[in-house]
């Protein structure tokens, strides 16, 4: 017998022909429901695979919809620059590996409008009024890839300011010494847009020793009195904060006399101490130092600092590093400058061995109060990439960071050192050393996170060519000479223990306005400190001037 289809359903019929067809009712209805059964089974299955579609495009849906979020973000964190502290040790990647740009706008507010940047280019009108990453080891340096910059294995080579190329140097002889307004320091994204940040005015430097604080100081010296912001100055025409004593607030002038409302920026050498800091800075300060690496900067030290009772009585700092028992006593004064002078200038106390029981804790300690109490720790072998990483931080220009090298040593007066000789160094400035290691590894966290490899190398490349046509203009030769050749006894610098502190010579030919702008950038720190005070405060500094004279 064959099942022949009828209206869809199964049917017996009879195999012979001629005959009529017999199929039972009950038959019928078992069929039907089987249909039916099967057509609710093929529904079913439908819905779950509806449902399933259905799961699937709100998946998708929710993905695009965070990327585009994700991507929202990003752009609010750019208006707000908002860069948050490093909370561990992190790592810098290899050399090898190509780093991921993330260029982010710099973190601002705090700005008062009565101290908005100009709209001018100042060395832009200088020419007019002429008519013209990785994680550090313990042995070697972080250096980025492709810098082209000198050899800073220390100690084989000690260079300050190692990144900034000589101004007389290569290529830029071929300038003119009087080049045209079109074409004079004319550079590309050379300033924040007001919409992105506004430049911040309340700033604290800790200015440590021997490590370009100088010509850092001259920066800020600069920036304040072109916007007419009020230094903390130290009191009775002091260049220092009373250093080596811890900071109060009664050293800087105005405080007690309460002659002064508000105070801008604070930059002069002092023992730092974040908690009378704040009783004269506003809340919303930002705070920054600046680290040399330990080697260097022992070679400096000694060289600068010869006749301190530590060092007076030895040949070299070889003999002082193998008889520092025999010639550092701690209760002696001034000897700080010869042992974790880093240390003892962020106020911690710097007389520990690296063996003592608590150096891993006191190390520890004091990275993470730096991070604490500062939101930016610049490296002197990097300082132009720091000048820009300041730049982005503050929120100013590029050409705010222009500078010529201050209070810089002579070639004649640096030292080589011999490997084992840097060695003996790390380990008597043991905790200088640790200290310097963790923030040279930060220092490329923040330019990663704050600036970008490739932007960073575009604008070093944009502030050099701005210092070299700023000498151009500004300087005779277009470089430092020895003091004895400074010409003007105004801009002659300090000179200290054994080292010769270089100065510069002014173009001859230019006129009273640039003249005036040009010195600016030379003037010698307690030139510049004396200047800012007499203008500050004319009342006292002409008390002072007539009680120097009746001593007289």
């Amino acid at each position: 017998m064959s099942w022949p289809s009828k209206d869809g359903l199964l049917s017996p019929v009879s195999s012979s022909p001629g005959k009529p067809h017999h199929w039972s009712p009950g038959c019928y209805t078992e069929r039907r429901f089987v249909k039916r059964k099967r057509l609710l089974h093929s529904r079913h299955h439908s819905l779950w695979i509806l449902f399933i579609l259905l799961g699937v495009c709100i998946a998708i849906q929710t993905f695009v919809t965070h990327q585009a979020r994700n991507g929202k973000l990003v752009q609010l964190q750019q208006m707000k620059f908002s860069i948050k502290k490093e909370k561990e040790f992190p790592h810098i990647r290899p050399e090898d590996t190509r780093l991921q740009q993330m260029e982010q706008t710099a973190n601002g507010n705090h700005q008062h409008e009565q101290h908005e940047k100009p709209s001018y280019s100042l060395i832009g009108r200088l020419a007019s009024s002429q008519q013209e990453g990785r994680k550090v080891t313990l042995g070697k340096l972080l250096l980025p890839k492709d810098r082209n910059k000198p050899n800073v294995d220390l100690p084989s080579s000690l260079v300050s300011h190692s990144t900034r190329k000589d101004i007389n140097l290569g290529t830029e002889k071929r300038l003119t010494r009087s080049p045209t307004p079109s074409s004079f320091l004319k550079t590309q994204n050379n300033t924040h847009t007001q919409a992105t940040c506004h430049p911040k005015s309340h700033i604290v430097f800790l200015k440590t020793h021997k490590t370009a604080s100088s010509t850092i100081l001259n920066i800020l010296y600069r920036y304040g009195e072109s916007r007419n912001l009020t230094f903390a100055l130290p009191l009775n025409k002091q260049s220092q904060l009373f250093y080596p004593f811890f900071f109060v607030p009664h050293f800087v002038e105005g405080v007690s006399s309460r002659s002064v409302k508000e105070f801008h920026i604070m930059c002069n050498h002092m023992r730092f101490k974040k908690s009378e800091v704040a009783k004269v800075m506003p809340q919303d300060t930002f705070y920054f130092s600046i680290l040399r690496h330990p080697v260097a900067m022992m070679e400096s030290i000694f060289s600068y600092y010869k006749s301190i009772p530590a060092f007076r009585k030895t040949f070299s700092l070889e003999d002082f590093l193998d008889n520092s028992w025999r010639n550092y006593n701690a209760s002696v004064a001034n000897n700080h400058y010869a042992h974790n002078i880093l240390a003892f200038d962020f106020g911690f106390k710097n007389n520990i061995a690296a063996g003592a029981g608590d150096f891993e804790e006191r190390t520890t300690v004091a990275i993470k109060t730096i991070e604490q109490d500062f939101n930016l720790i610049l490296i002197s072998e990097y300082f132009d990439e720091s000048m820009v990483l300041l730049k982005y931080s503050l929120c100013w220009s590029l050409e705010d960071m222009v500078s010529f090298r201050l209070n810089s040593r002579s070639e004649q007066t640096r030292h080589s050192l011999s490997p084992n000789t840097a060695e003996k160094i790390k380990k008597w400035n043991a905790l200088d050393w640790r200290i310097y290691l963790h923030f040279n590894t930060t220092f490329w966290h923040k330019v990663d996170s704050l600036v970008g490899r490739q932007k960073m190398e575009r604008e070093v490349a944009q502030l050099r060519k701005l210092q070299v046509k700023l000498a151009n203009t500004c300087l005779k030769d277009r470089c430092a000479v020895d003091p004895s050749l400074v010409k003007d006894a105004r801009l002659k610098p300090f000179q200290y223990g054994t080292a010769v502190i270089q100065g510069y010579n002014l173009n001859p030919n230019l006129d009273i306005q640039t003249k005036t702008k040009c010195q600016r950038f030379i003037l010698p720190e307690l030139q510049y400190t004396h200047r800012l005070y007499t203008k500050q405060f004319p009342k006292e500094a002409a008390k002072h001037k007539q009680a120097t004279k009746t001593v007289k």
